[in-house]
């Protein structure tokens, strides 16, 4: 009980060729393949926006640091 052998997935493949058609499930097979390769290009995309802005706060953060660190050695030197 619960094991699903062989047998039990062919008949389920096959009924499913019956009601659908090769034609229709071959389209919905490339429809599912576009939109999984869209979704993983749009995660791709949103972690590439991450990690530009996580770049552009260290430099900010560093033009930061190095601007306050110049004023100081202007001060000392005045």
């Amino acid at each position: 009980m619960g094991n699903i052998g062989i047998w039990q997935i062919l008949i389920v493949a096959v009924i499913i060729i019956i009601l659908f058609g090769t034609k229709k499930l071959r389209t919905l097979g490339s429809d599912l393949g576009s939109s999984i390769k869209g979704f993983k290009q749009a995660m791709a995309s949103e972690e590439e926006k991450k990690a530009i802005e996580y770049q552009e706060k260290t430099d900010s953060t560093m033009v930061n640091s190095s601007k306050e660190s110049a004023e100081s050695n202007d001060k000392r030197q005045v």
